[in-house]
């Protein structure tokens, strides 16, 4: 029997997904598993997979086409099948309206860990992850930018392409894969530099965590909070923290290791702060309306600016990792994220994030809680500051750290007391060996 294919839920965060291509043309007959078409997401190129065979009778929806969740983008059925009937509902509901799966769709969305996806309402496909894209730079005569598809911007730097020198196929000039496809067959040369594989030495799955009935208090704070104030009520905690010991250990270490393996500071930061978490669970906690989510380790988020926005990929369990494997990860988490190759569970689900714009001259600032987390720390420069010390002006390395803090969860001085240990654990970085 036809039915209509809808794009699905195929990460968290995904409102649309547009066709990168399709695998599968127009009377293409597939077994169950195949992939049918390629869809570029928010955050990565994913596979859209049948769970049952059949025949394509009609793509709605062809290479470089946007659609929301749930909206048919493809007729699919037995060869032959007469399918004037669908057409015609698919024109007069409009093309950007969700349709109701049928009863006799078998379609299911993969699942993630927390936070759950909400599944869309597709047919049959299922998501499976692509080999994702890298990022592309370059000029279009539009607004400065090349329109470029992940996966032909990932194919292009496989193989050492420059996308300047190709001409986009798709719609408004979008380089595609058949793009990348025809200038390799020109005898472009592929590149036969491979990319370093992390592979981490512990392997750490996301949080386990207990639950804890919200008090009547704590119950009237949150909705007297959350009424004065907005849906996060959030409040702010600046410290000075002096950083000459930990650059000293720093140097220290990285007098042992190769260039690959240097460890940062934003990586001590990240350490210090999963320590200081576990000794202090209701900063490492969250809201759940009637009851408070403190989670037994530290999944720390650590933000990595990219060129469509900003995303925090997890380093779980930093409470159990070494600042070599923290490192390491990190480096990798976001090469992942620039490349568009990070999965869900890559960036869903931390305890607590961290910002760092230190490296970009950056003093001070202060930012904004990613929910369900309780708190941010907003970590700026290191700075030479004279500062008085027993009584002489000395000059230290000062910097500043600011927290954003979700008050229903977090009080001030449950934050205050955080923020001093982690102030401490930097000041004397033997303490994170205790």
């Amino acid at each position: 029997m036809a039915e209509k294919f809808l794009m699905p839920k195929l990460s968290p965060t995904m409102e649309e997904g547009q066709i990168s291509r399709w695998v599968k043309n127009e009377g293409d007959s597939y077994e169950a598993n195949e992939t049918l078409a390629e869809v570029d997401t928010d955050k990565a190129t994913m596979e859209m997979t049948a769970l049952k065979g059949g025949t394509v009778l009609k793509i709605l929806k062809g290479a470089g086409d946007t659609a929301l969740l749930g909206e048919t983008i493809a007729i699919v059925g037995q060869r032959g099948e007469d399918i004037t009937a669908l057409l015609a509902e698919v024109s007069s509901n409009g093309s950007a309206k969700k349709a109701e799966p049928p009863a006799s769709a078998g379609g299911e969305q993969p699942k993630a860990e927390e936070p759950k996806a909400e599944p869309a309402k597709a047919e049959t496909p299922k998501a499976e992850p692509a080999k994702a894209a890298a990022p592309a730079a370059g000029v279009s005569e539009s607004n400065g930018r090349m329109i470029v598809s992940p996966i032909a911007a990932r194919m292009a730097a496989d193989n050492g392409l420059d996308l300047r020198s190709i001409a986009g196929s798709g719609p408004n000039g979008r380089i595609i894969k058949r793009d990348i496809e025809e200038a390799l067959a020109g005898g472009t040369q592929k590149s036969t530099a491979a990319a370093k594989q992390f592979t981490p030495s512990t392997i750490v799955g996301a949080s386990a965590y207990h639950d804890e009935n919200t008090s009547k208090m704590r119950s009237v704070i949150a909705s007297r909070l959350a009424e004065s104030i907005g849906p996060i009520p959030t409040f702010y905690l600046t410290v000075e923290i002096e950083m000459d010991n930990v650059l000293s250990t720093r140097k220290q270490i990285n007098a042992n290791l190769d260039d690959d393996s240097k460890i940062s500071v934003n990586d001590i930061i990240v350490k210090a702060a999963a320590m200081s978490l576990i000794k202090h669970p209701w900063v490492n906690a969250s809201y759940q309306d009637k009851h408070i989510r403190f989670y037994e380790q530290a999944d720390i988020g650590v933000a990595v600016a990219i060129d469509e926005g900003l995303i925090t990929p997890v380093v779980r369990g930093a409470n159990l990792k070494g600042l070599s494997e923290i490192s390491a990860e990190i480096k990798d988490l976001a090469g992942k994220a620039k490349s568009k190759k990070l999965q869900p569970e890559e960036y869903t689900g931390a305890t607590f994030s961290i910002s760092n714009l230190g490296m970009m001259g950056i003093k001070e600032f202060t930012a904004i809680i990613n929910p369900p987390e309780a708190a941010i720390i907003a970590v700026g420069g290191s700075t030479p500051t004279p500062v008085v010390r027993d009584g002489q002006v000395v000059v230290r390395n000062i910097m500043h750290v600011t927290m954003s803090c979700d008050h229903r969860v977090v009080d001030g001085a449950s934050g205050a007391k955080f923020l001093q240990t982690f102030k401490q654990m930097l000041e004397a970085p033997a303490m994170m060996l205790l």
